[in-house]
């Protein structure tokens, strides 16, 4: 993923984004946990993408993708024909956290407002324009390369009821992601949603969360 992000999407952009932020980079990492995310570091004039190894396992079945919010997207905005596979799934990943790089560098990513008109915009062009299917080729096409299976068969997402079964009251569980990611027990479960009560930062607030948007923590 790493090197598709820059091979496929940042060496295209990387003069517009130059211009904009002279002396800029792009560097991209795989973290050990879920956390997947775009910061700039504007000491080093450094864009960084992280993605989470944990995020690329949850990634692979229905049960676990379904908390990702790359998976809602897919669904509702029609990207790659509104298909979940672990190979589409992937290639939105790194669609999307490229955007947040070129969200940033247009100066339209705000406090509070991060998945905004602005970002959906840059989103929507990436896959119109065709950059969205060049990374997946390219994903498949490298994954293969190096002898590892990246699934393109469809999957669909588990239904309410279903999820609903997966809970239990006390369940430690995590939502978000990355600086945003939050931890917490359900202390309730709801028709669609869980309640929960957050922990450590976040201790004192209460939340209601979907189901396809809880992951267990530890």
């Amino acid at each position: 993923m790493c090197e598709t992000t820059r091979n496929v999407l940042w060496q295209p952009a990387s003069q517009w984004i130059r211009a904009r932020q002279p002396g800029s980079d792009l560097a991209c990492r795989t973290g050990s946990g879920q956390a997947t995310y775009h910061r700039f570091d504007t000491q080093q004039k450094q864009h960084l993408i992280t993605y989470g190894a944990r995020m690329i396992e949850a990634k692979q079945q229905p049960d676990t993708a379904s908390g990702w919010l790359s998976s809602r997207e897919i669904i509702k905005r029609g990207y790659f024909s509104g298909e979940l596979s672990p190979l589409n799934l992937l290639a939105h990943t790194c669609c999307h956290e490229f955007a947040h790089l070129l969200q940033h560098s247009e100066g339209k990513r705000f406090r509070g407002s991060v998945h905004n008109r602005h970002f959906y915009h840059i989103l929507d062009e990436l896959h119109a324009s065709g950059g969205a299917a060049a990374t997946r080729s390219a994903l498949l096409a490298g994954a293969r390369s190096k002898g590892l299976e990246l699934s393109e068969s469809a999957f669909s997402l588990p239904e309410p009821a279903h999820q609903r079964h997966r809970w239990q009251v006390g369940d430690s569980v995590v939502f978000g992601k990355g600086p945003k990611e939050i931890l917490g027990h359900i202390i309730r479960i709801n028709r669609k949603t869980c309640t929960v009560d957050g922990a450590g930062k976040s201790r004192g607030v209460r939340y209601r969360v979907p189901f396809q948007m809880l992951r267990r923590a530890g």
